[in-house]
């Protein structure tokens, strides 16, 4: 079984901004584009949210990446490009889960920090140019326009949180942004992307890399790893 950390919403690379937590409820928000989308911020609920945060440089008209789409009581994620090789060269399909990370402003001091926000159970690969991907709410963005010939959507029972759980955060207290709190089982497991031992520090915490989208743990049958993956989708569907 593999677990995928995989990087999501706005960051200073895409919205110029983090994500907001609103009344202790994380909002990731996705990131702008200008092709292979008919969905906008209004659509979605968060047009006054996107202007907001951005101090009116992403208008709430402007149409945005949904990616992850979480409708219906399922998650669908699309991948392609080396980083949709990165995920079929580990091996990642049905049964395996994506754990959703993003960068956050803490609601009370603005703090900066990686937080987890969402999940997908696999249950389904599609390449949307051969398979039907079924009736949507509205279209999912790997679904439009032309893509790399790798281009998957993954598709399963998910969900996002609606509390800013203390155990779903990353960055340790006090920073800096990219110094994690990690379970003791990761180190032993391994991350994809991860393999300097210096990047592995002191008290279980994880120098994670600056750039880069799903980072791979194959956690095999590993007692300690899923009971923690268990206890981590249960806290996100609180």
């Amino acid at each position: 079984m593999r677990i995928v950390l995989s990087r999501k919403g706005f960051d200073t690379g895409s919205g110029g901004t983090a994500s907001p937590i609103i009344k202790g409820r994380p909002v990731s928000l996705p990131i702008p584009t200008h092709r292979r989308s008919t969905t906008t911020y209004a659509h979605l609920g968060l047009g006054e949210i996107v202007e907001r945060v951005t101090r009116g440089k992403i208008a709430r008209d402007h149409l945005c990446h949904e990616d992850p789409m979480f409708t219906g009581g399922q998650c669908l994620f699309g991948q392609c490009g080396a980083a949709q090789s990165h995920l079929r060269n580990m091996g990642v399909g049905i049964g395996d889960v994506f754990l959703f990370f993003g960068l956050f402003a803490d609601e009370h001091s603005g703090e900066r920090h990686h937080r987890i926000f969402g999940y997908l159970r696999v249950e389904d690969m599609i390449s949307p140019s051969t398979g039907e991907i079924g009736e949507l709410d509205r279209p999912h963005p790997h679904t439009l326009g032309e893509w790399n010939e790798n281009n998957t959507i993954y598709r399963g029972a998910g969900a996002v949180a609606s509390k800013d759980h203390e155990t779903l955060r990353l960055t340790q207290p006090g920073g800096p942004l990219r110094h994690w709190i990690v379970p003791g089982w990761l180190r032993a497991a391994g991350l994809s992307f991860h393999g300097k031992p210096e990047r592995w520090l002191a008290d279980n915490r994880l120098e994670v890399v600056a750039r880069g989208q799903e980072f791979v743990a194959d956690i095999g049958n590993d007692a300690p790893a899923r009971d923690w993956l268990d206890r981590t989708l249960e806290t996100i569907r609180l």
